[in-house]
């Protein structure tokens, strides 16, 4: 029996789901999702936004408490161990992106994972506990950006992971907290008033509080909801409900349970190889192929005073328009930076955006003969952009390349070598070669493990010698 309003059918849906839905193409992309947010949350708890957020958040104190990952001797109220390594996985930009455009794990993943540590010891939630919730975290952010033509785009106005990421994690939290129909329609409304930030902080170091609130507020919500605290119970279906967000908003049902369609057994997610924003990723690729033809007959040195202009054909995307970028931040969101940084060194890494390297005498000076063009036909969709870098040399001569696919996109998806490497190249900044096998093992037997708390246990960097009564994980013969 469906229920007459959009909410309805979504608490529906959130409430009967269950792992016998989950399909194997499902698992298999959420286990990379889950790999990659890990490690570029562990690697984001260095970053200075990161440092600034904790010692904020150290004010709090709980009974009941749960891991911040990379710190084997400083636990947090799941609410703000959730909000911590949810800003830890955004504070460089790192994380995966989908299309419609939203950063889909972070918002979900740290809020299930300090859930899972607040239950009572007795309780223990497995990894197919932990792998449902995510994917219906997942699921209904999906959904929700469905139902605008507007949200298909790189947004304008509002910054996507607080708005469906808010009402994703809320989702993710009402399920492994087994929360009924009305319960569930209650946490969708109680999350919709967190929900929202403006887009004009991006390229600051507020933006990764964007993810660490949708964490932070969707289990919030959750909880709430469970105390028996009311909302709207037509949040989804009106205007002025999550419709505020968006102004071409045409909320639907979703699909039945019966043989569940998953948003991303269709749709993969974008993994990337550098830190920055995610239309950069193309740039990155096409101004690499053009230097390999520059320094072809120079001894591998870009010949910068050869070159009188360069020119990036990207679509209008304001906030990533960035001529002369002055911090890491702006870097990240920086076609110019991403160009000219590439053009000079060859490819992106995490230390391109070193401020040594952001304000070198170089790059500087190639940032000034670097200009954007726009063309018409392309658009600013992470399905559909292209980028294509021409380098005008003094002489006259011309050298270009486009790319319509950079590898890591969905459509070029990274090997899962090519995954783990950047798992342990991140991780390894923070943990030990132990603790980073023991989240790699448990992450790809993730629905075999009956005790998901094993997974926090490595994050926090302890020896896997310590917990041969946790890792029960069901060894099956493939």
């Amino acid at each position: 029996m469906w229920a007459k309003t959009i909410t309805g059918n979504f608490a529906s849906v959130i409430h009967g789901l269950n792992t016998n839905h989950l399909t194997d193409v499902v698992i298999q992309r959420s286990k990379r999702m889950i790999l990659d947010t890990l490690g570029v949350g562990l690697l984001g708890t260095s970053t200075e936004v990161c440092q600034k957020v904790k010692q904020y958040s150290k004010i709090y104190s709980s009974d009941i408490s749960s891991t911040i990952w990379g710190h084997l001797d400083f636990r947090l109220p799941p609410l703000y161990a959730a909000f911590v390594n949810g800003v830890a996985v955004h504070s460089m930009d790192f994380d995966d992106t989908w299309h419609p455009a939203t950063h889909p794990s972070g918002a979900v993943l740290p809020a299930v994972m300090a859930l899972s540590e607040a239950f009572p010891q007795k309780k223990k939630i497995s990894g197919l506990d932990l792998l449902l919730a995510f994917n219906v975290g997942i699921e209904v952010q999906g959904r929700l950006l469905r139902f605008s033509s507007e949200a298909r785009n790189i947004p304008k106005r509002f910054h996507p992971p607080t708005v469906v990421g808010t009402m994703g994690s809320a989702a993710a939290c009402a399920k492994l907290l087994a929360l009924n129909q009305m319960k569930c329609k209650n946490t969708l409304a109680i999350a919709a008033s967190y929900a929202g930030a403006p887009l004009a902080n991006a390229a600051t170091q507020t933006k990764p509080l964007h993810i660490g609130n949708a964490a932070k507020h969707g289990l919030e919500a959750a909880c709430l909801a469970s105390q028996g605290l009311q909302g709207n119970n037509q949040i989804l279906d009106m205007e002025s409900g999550i419709g505020a967000f968006y102004t071409d908003y045409n909320p639907q049902t979703l699909p039945t349970l019966q043989s569940y369609p998953w948003l991303l057994d269709q749709q993969d997610v974008a993994i990337k190889r550098f830190p920055a924003h995610l239309g950069t990723h193309w740039v990155a690729d096409a101004a690499s192929s053009v230097r390999r033809k520059l320094v072809e007959n120079s001894g591998n040195l870009l010949p910068l005073e050869t070159i009188e202009k360069v020119i990036v054909k990207v679509p209008e995307v304001k906030y990533v328009n960035r001529p002369s970028p002055n911090s890491e931040h702006e870097a990240r969101h920086s076609f110019q930076f991403v160009a000219c940084s590439t053009l000079l060194d060859g490819s992106m890494s995490i230390q391109s955006f070193a401020s040594e390297n952001i304000h070198r005498p170089a790059l500087q000076e190639l940032l000034c003969k670097t200009q954007l063009e726009h063309p018409s036909d392309n658009k600013p969709s992470f399905e559909s952009l292209y980028c294509e870098v021409t380098v005008v040399l003094r002489d006259g001569n011309t050298i270009s390349d486009r790319c319509n696919t950079f590898y890591g996109h969905w459509r070029k998806p990274l090997t899962k070598g090519d995954l783990e490497k950047k798992f342990q190249s991140n991780a390894s900044e923070v943990l030990p070669a132990e603790a980073i096998e023991g989240i790699i093992e448990t992450v790809y037997n993730l629905e075999k493990v009956e005790d998901c708390s094993v997974l926090n246990t490595f994050l926090s960097g302890q020896s896997a010698r310590l917990l041969p009564e946790k890792l029960h994980v069901e060894h099956s013969n493939s």
